[in-house]
């Protein structure tokens, strides 16, 4: 039986400093109902993040916005003393602002970008943001202004890397005049990508691509499902054919599924032992755009 190990998903090359194995978590379910508020165990939210080290995982994603604040107090406090801390990567995101449970709203005020990455530097006990994502484009301000105030704290080594997260191919370009694009976090999923463009347009220039809910299976699980159906084939769950067609999908993907379960952490991480055929993927490929 294969160690269950996020490394085996393979790894992904961001310049010449940040190396990651694929397979990465995402801590938005680390917080309350609505992502909103803390976890109802913090305890277990902490040892959640300690399980997702010993199993491999290097690559964190995070954002202000969850609880808000909340999940960057588990994850920080998940990753202080890790044996391994210079090698583990956190990307953050800033531009979102939280009314209550469920309501989010864009703010790219630049003022307001800068002061949310001061915070997170604190929150997280970092000195820099290894990948800083503008986790929404806020329509009142320009791109220049709201990409261009991350590139002058990118200038001032608060930021290493620059991403954007949930944008159109055309913002992309748009903001590609004003700063280096990294990485590029958007929803995607083997039930929904319609954003197949990005993912290859991503993958050209070099780009990360995170697919954020990577589990989002809807109508594809069910008893007589096709993505069940192939899960009893290979012997795994939907969720590992799921992430499993995603690594193969693209070289530049990095999935993120995020748990608050050690179980469920395991399942996924165990996806990165599943290796499709050519022909399952492009059977799942085909099934929704």
């Amino acid at each position: 039986m294969a160690t269950i190990n996020a490394k085996n998903a393979g790894q992904f090359r961001l310049a010449d400093d940040f190396v990651v194995n694929r397979l990465g978590f995402g801590a938005m379910q680390l917080t309350g109902k609505g992502t909103w508020g803390p976890y109802s165990d913090p305890d277990r939210a902490v040892d959640v993040i300690h399980r997702a080290i010993a199993l491999g995982i290097n690559f964190f994603d995070t954002a202000d916005s969850y609880g808000p604040w909340y999940a960057d107090r588990y994850l920080a406090a998940g990753l202080k003393g890790a044996a391994n801390r210079d090698e583990l990567f956190i990307s953050d995101k800033v531009g979102q602002t939280r009314q209550g449970p469920g309501l989010w709203t864009p703010l790219g005020a630049p003022h307001y970008l800068r002061q949310q990455v001061e915070v997170s530097l604190m929150t997280l006990g970092i000195d820099h943001e290894d990948l800083l994502f503008l986790h929404r484009v806020d329509t009142h301000y320009s791109i220049a202004e709201q990409v261009g105030e991350l590139k002058k704290m990118q200038d001032e080594g608060k930021i290493k890397h620059i991403g954007l997260s949930q944008v159109t191919l055309a913002q992309i370009k748009e903001a590609q005049k004003y700063a280096k694009i990294d990485a590029i976090e958007n929803m995607y999923n083997v039930g929904d990508h319609h954003d197949d463009p990005i993912v290859d347009y991503a993958e050209a220039q070099g780009m990360a691509f995170v697919p954020w809910f990577p589990l989002n299976t809807g109508k594809l699980v069910g008893a007589d499902s096709p993505l069940t159906a192939m899960a009893k084939k290979y012997d795994v769950s939907p969720a590992q054919i799921a992430l499993a067609w995603l690594l193969k999908r693209s070289p530049n993907i990095l999935p993120i599924p995020g748990t608050s379960s050690l179980d469920h952490l395991a399942d996924n991480v165990a996806a990165a032992n599943v290796n499709l055929s050519d022909d399952d993927f492009q059977q799942l490929s085909h099934l929704t755009k």
